[in-house]
């Protein structure tokens, strides 16, 4: 009679369980997509470029080695280069952040 119950209680939870996985496994195929693609700098630059909008137009951190800002620029410069249909303006900006997270300038130095 024990063992009667024991299965029974078994089944349920397993019952329970498997209708709380149909569900969730529902939900998340209805959650909205989102792209894996890195979200960059939508721009409204500030007059005087600062450390942290250079790190936001890099895609990087603020404390950052040098190397990695190297990399982060190029990539950045590449998808906005002049030459490949980009705005000089934006490159500049881009040069500008570059120069400000490797410390080699204090502010704007834009042209712009």
């Amino acid at each position: 009679m024990v063992a009667a119950v024991i299965a029974g209680v078994a089944v349920a939870a397993a019952a329970y369980a498997g209708k709380y996985g149909i569900e969730a496994w529902q939900a998340f195929k209805l959650r909205p997509v989102r792209p894996r693609m890195r979200k960059f700098y939508e721009g409204g630059f500030q007059c005087t470029m600062t450390r942290r909008e250079a790190a936001l137009i890099l895609g990087v951190r603020e404390s950052v080695v040098a190397e990695k800002i190297k990399e982060a620029h190029r990539r950045v410069m590449v998808a906005n280069h002049p030459d490949a249909g980009g705005s000089h303006y934006l490159a500049s900006k881009i040069n500008e952040a570059k120069d400000m997270m490797l410390g080699k300038t204090k502010g704007s130095g834009s042209p712009f």
